[in-house]
């Protein structure tokens, strides 16, 4: 018996039985001759049927014939144009509302808008409040009165703009760094639960994985108010249960820090103290504002409903908070005794953060915020 051919291909199996028909072979004499001599899976036996049928009505070619499917013309410029023009009316739009709309499959519709028109569906990003057009121009114009302002400190350029004082006039100081100081209150909570960052643990991909429960905040906090400069912090006013930071007890914290400063920065009051603080409403009155004026304080401007350019948020109450998570607390002494710890008030760089967050945070925001602006002025 001879052996049975290993290597082979369709056309060449499908031209033996196209020769063998010619011949006036039967088909189950010719589908016995091709187990014989290619195996038993070259071809099946109703299969040499089929193509002896074929050849018997004429056929002559040996490939397989195109496959009628659906022709793939719904990709085109005119429906390329009709998906684009209905997301430009309603950008909440679904794949399956446009594909119902314009009556062609939800694959094609998939395809022009991610791989044709370049759509990503994305979720709005939360903001504390909506911002005009003229609070835009207003943090514009202060991030970049601010930015020269560090420019001209670090000698990069020789430009007169600089801070804004009590009285809203604009004053020189050409040792801003040395001079600037910058506070803001933050709440904490007597057990502040430990972030999943926080809690993250290497491990071999064989080990097991680790589990953490949801713990949430406690109901019982405080007010901490912090003043601190490029060398640490300066000031920590705790607020006792029962009251409100209003205008008279902001006041009353400014004592405290004047009185801080002239104990941990000896010359800094006659210099001159530079503060920077935000627009919050007892930060802004006018008892506040007449307090700064008196001392001769000068006041950095800071553009309203901008907490993304408040330095304590991201360079010290983020330290602070993780130093802290994972940590219970009894009593309101024990809280305020770790937070007056020297060690809960060290993981923030200070002189790189001081300079990092007025210069590089105001600069990208700035800039940010112009163009922004443009786009408004052309519209």
């Amino acid at each position: 018996m001879a052996t049975p051919i290993k290597e082979w291909s369709k056309l060449e199996v499908r031209a033996v039985v196209r020769f063998l028909f010619s011949k006036g072979t039967k088909p189950s004499e010719i589908h016995k001759q091709i187990a014989e001599t290619y195996g038993e899976g070259a071809m099946s036996r109703p299969r040499v049927y089929q193509w002896c049928s074929w050849f018997g009505e004429g056929r002559t070619s040996l490939g397989d014939e195109p496959k009628s499917g659906r022709r793939k013309t719904s990709t085109n410029e005119e429906n390329t144009t009709r998906v684009d023009e209905l997301i430009r009316c309603d950008r909440r739009m679904e794949i399956r509302q446009i594909a119902l709309k314009l009556e062609i499959p939800k694959s094609t519709v998939h395809e022009i808008v991610h791989d044709t028109l370049g759509y990503r569906k994305v979720s709005a990003r939360w903001v504390r409040k909506m911002l005009t057009e003229d609070h835009k121009l207003q943090r514009v114009e202060i991030s970049q009165r601010l930015l020269q302002r560090c420019q001209q400190d670090n000698g990069d350029e020789d430009t007169t703009h600089i801070g804004v004082g009590p009285g809203g006039d604009f004053q020189a100081n050409n040792n801003l760094f040395d001079n600037l100081i910058t506070g803001d209150e933050t709440w904490v909570h007597m057990n502040t639960p430990e972030t999943k960052r926080d809690s993250m643990t290497w491990k071999h991909p064989s080990s097991p994985g680790t589990k953490k429960f949801k713990v949430q905040r406690s109901a019982t906090k405080v007010v901490a108010t912090v003043f601190w400069d490029a060398n640490g912090v300066i000031l920590l006013d705790i607020l006792p249960q029962g009251q409100c930071i209003n205008a008279a007890r902001y006041c009353s914290t400014l004592d405290r820090l004047k009185e801080a400063i002239r104990r941990n920065r000896p010359g800094l009051l006659r210099r001159g103290v530079v503060l920077q603080h935000d627009n919050a409403t007892s930060h802004s009155a006018n008892l506040t504002q007449q307090w700064l004026q008196h001392y001769g304080w000068e006041i950095l401007p800071h553009p309203a409903h901008s907490p993304d350019l408040a330095p304590s948020d991201f360079h010290l109450f983020g330290p602070l908070k993780r130093h802290l998570g994972g940590m219970a607390f009894e009593t309101e002494d024990d809280l305020i005794s770790e937070l007056r710890n020297q060690n809960s008030l060290s993981y923030a760089p200070f002189p790189v953060s001081f300079r990092t967050s007025l210069v590089a945070t105001t600069a990208f925001f700035f800039n940010f915020s112009f163009h922004v602006s443009e786009d408004m002025r052309d519209q």
